[in-house]
């Protein structure tokens, strides 16, 4: 087991998700409380291919420890060549394959979620990856199924092909990110496998994240969309508290703008508006805010704004 994750408690994860989890992100839920990071998805493909992009998304902060990086892919021979290349870089202590991501492009190419339609595939998948990596952990993010839900039949597919720990999306394929997260089929999962589950789908509060650890019963709560605009919810999380202080919140944030653009330079002012439109939600004056930013350019500029509003505006109540 990886020094700096333990199951003994629940463990709380911060989930892929593309085009927010990047190195800024992922390193501000670190500092502030997240157990564990997971890169955005990395196609196995790209790896093999030597990506420039690819490999700029690998990069993670020092305070990243430990880190996991998700992978998908559905050629055997081709995710082996790109574990033998994580297993050169330093720093990474998980390799994640992706079995759970709905989007069409990445479906249509017989990766992510279309591998529930598999299962001696992605078994296979598995094996390789946990014979290949010189990793401390392998682990697999999977929903519940395709069209139907099998995910007992998933579950114990993924342990006896040898991962270490499983994250579940409690939603099919089918169901994308719209249908009611099915949290009783997460802990009939939890009920019929003996390697740790960690639960995931629409948990976006501190309340939420306290009631899918109970019902489930499961080892960790993996959160995604429910961090954008929020990740002082692992703040919470780690310390047991319901409420943040808007102090608190002002640091979050403006610790998060420093390190876009530490990581990208100029270009990370631009890529920041999408953050302070979420972070600003239920603000005072949020709407005069967003308006202003989306005409600045000047790092020096942009943080004046942003570090005034936050310091000085309460939310609505």
């Amino acid at each position: 087991m990886i020094k700096n994750l333990s199951f003994d408690k629940p463990i709380y994860v911060l989930a892929p998700l593309a085009g927010f989890t990047d190195l800024p992100f992922r390193s501000v839920v670190k500092k502030f409380g997240a157990d564990l990071t997971v890169s955005e998805m990395l196609s196995s493909n790209a790896l093999v291919h030597g990506s420039k992009k690819t490999f700029h998304m690998l990069q993670k902060s020092p305070l990243e420890d430990p880190y996991s990086v998700q992978i998908a892919g559905a050629d055997t021979g081709i995710i082996k060549s790109a574990v033998e290349i994580l297993n050169e870089q330093d720093g990474i202590d998980i390799i994640d394959l992706n079995c759970g991501c709905p989007v069409p492009k990445v479906v249509g190419h017989g990766s992510g979620s279309s591998l529930l339609l598999n299962l001696p595939l992605m078994g296979n998948i598995i094996k390789t990856i946990k014979d290949t990596s010189n990793k401390s952990l392998t682990s697999v993010k999977i929903r519940l199924g395709f069209e139907k839900k099998n995910h007992i039949d998933i579950a114990k597919m993924v342990e006896d092909s040898g991962a270490d720990f499983l994250a579940v999306h409690g939603r099919t394929r089918a169901g994308k990110f719209k249908a009611a997260v099915d949290y009783d089929a997460i802990k009939e999962i939890k009920e019929a496998i003996s390697i740790p589950v960690i639960a995931n789908g629409d948990i976006d509060s501190y309340e939420k994240a306290k009631w899918v650890l109970e019902h489930t019963g499961s080892d960790g709560v993996m959160i995604g969309r429910g961090a954008v605009g929020a990740p002082w919810i692992f703040h919470q999380l780690r310390e047991g508290i319901t409420n943040i202080d808007n102090a608190l919140k002002h640091e979050i944030i403006m610790e998060h703008f420093d390190k876009m653009i530490e990581f990208y330079g100029s270009h990370g002012v631009a890529m920041f508006r999408k953050h302070t439109h979420t972070y600003s939600k239920g603000y005072h004056g949020a709407s005069v805010l967003r308006n202003s930013v989306n005409t600045i350019s000047d790092i020096a500029e942009y943080r004046g704004v942003i570090d005034d509003f936050f310091q000085n505006n309460e939310l609505v109540s």
